[in-house]
């Protein structure tokens, strides 16, 4: 049996449309599931019970369930509850951005964990509003300290919104489907389909190890 790799070469700008609307689904989900995902590490340290526990419960949840599984409820299921369609867009983003809401919201949890008691003693002397004490003390520490955990998670939406083309959505997964399946051709295309999301998701991985290295020199963890 030969291969010929070649013909794939016919379909770049359609590959290449594919890879747009996955960086772009994994950058939207990406700053969506950050920003739920640190409210909801809000929460789980929270002193009201009840945010506790609702945070908990979705979180455990979220990373307990297959992706594949939350996306085909909010895509199947979902209209069904709702008596209304809803796009293939819209349940690839909610899910994924849920799902990284929930993986995240760890992430911020150990980091806020971090923070020294102290600091936030001394935010109440000063009689610093809650929500003051959070946008210029908290976060940024947060941030600065989940930034190489954050970025790896990116990494991994990366690679799992290929889910997304389960429901149809044509992302690069979904295009190199279709192309198989038109040219009878799966070892050529989805070989090249697997080689694009490695040199996308490679100097990514790189890129986390070396901001790691560096971060952790400079917070002297």
């Amino acid at each position: 049996m030969t291969y010929d790799f070649a013909v794939v070469l016919g379909y770049w700008e359609a590959l290449l449309q594919g890879l747009e609307v996955t960086v772009k689904l994994t950058l939207l989900c990406a700053a969506l599931g950050s920003a739920l995902g640190f409210v909801t590490s809000l929460a789980r340290v929270s002193p009201v019970r009840v945010l506790r526990w609702a945070s908990t419960v979705y979180v455990e949840f979220f990373r307990g369930t297959p992706v594949l599984i939350q996306l085909f409820w909010f895509f199947f299921c979902l209209p069904i509850v709702l008596g209304t369609d809803i796009s293939n867009f819209t349940a690839a983003t909610v899910t994924l951005t849920l799902y990284t809401g929930a993986i995240t919201s760890e992430t911020f949890r150990a980091s806020l964990k971090s923070i020294r008691r102290e600091e936030i003693d001394a935010c109440i002397a000063l009689g610093l509003p809650r929500i003051t004490q959070i946008i210029y003390i908290v976060l940024p520490q947060a941030l600065l300290r989940a930034v190489p955990t954050l970025l790896s998670n990116f990494v991994s939406l990366f690679k799992e919104s290929a889910l997304v083309s389960a429901v149809g959505m044509a992302d690069l997964m979904f295009i190199g489907q279709n192309i198989s399946s038109n040219i009878a051709k799966p070892v050529e295309v989805l070989t090249v389909v697997a080689v694009i999301y490695f040199v996308v998701a490679f100097p990514l991985t790189r890129a986390v190890t070396v901001i790691e290295r560096k971060m952790l020199a400079k917070l002297a963890i």
